[in-house]
C-alpha cells in the first residue's frame, strides 16, 4: 500500500508544480519559472515557428514583457500523469487561459500541453515540452 500512497502523492506533487508552472507563466514570474525549469529546457511550442528551443533565453524574453493588463486563469483539463521510474514523468492536459481581450471582453484559449519533469537533487524539474495552440 506505501507505493500506492507514493505514487499518489508523486502524481499530486507534478499536478501542483505544473500549475505552479503555468501561474508563473500568466503572471510573468520569471523567479519561479527558472526555480521550476531545468537550465537546459527544451521545448517545441507555435512561438518556436517549428524550431526545437534549448534553453531558457528564448522564454525570458515573454517573461521581461510582463504580464499584461489583462488578469488570466488558467486551469488544467483532463490531466494524465505517466510516472517512468522514480525520477521521469510525463505531465498531459488541456490548458485553457481566460483572459479579457482589448475591449474587456471575456476570450479563452485553449492549448494540448505534454510537459516532461525529472527528479533531479530530491526536487522535481521541468525538462521538456509540447505545446500545441487550437484556438
Amino acid at each position: 500500500m506505501e507505493d500506492a500512497v507514493s505514487v499518489e502523492e508523486s502524481v499530486n506533487e507534478l499536478l501542483d508544480l505544473t500549475q505552479q508552472l503555468l501561474d508563473s507563466i500568466a503572471t510573468a514570474d520569471w523567479e519561479t519559472y527558472e526555480r521550476l525549469c531545468d537550465a537546459t529546457l527544451s521545448a517545441f511550442e507555435p512561438e518556436a515557428r517549428g524550431h526545437l528551443i534549448d534553453g531558457m533565453e528564448f522564454h525570458r524574453f515573454y517573461f521581461d514583457l510582463g504580464a499584461g493588463a489583462s488578469t488570466k486563469n488558467t486551469t488544467i483539463c483532463l490531466p494524465h500523469v505517466r510516472l517512468l521510474g522514480e525520477d521521469a514523468a510525463v505531465v498531459s492536459y488541456i490548458r485553457l487561459v481566460q483572459c479579457l481581450d482589448a475591449d474587456g471582453v471575456p476570450q479563452t484559449s485553449r492549448f494540448e500541453e505534454t510537459r516532461i519533469w525529472e527528479r533531479q537533487d530530491g526536487a522535481w524539474r521541468h525538462v521538456h515540452f509540447h505545446r500545441s495552440a487550437n484556438d
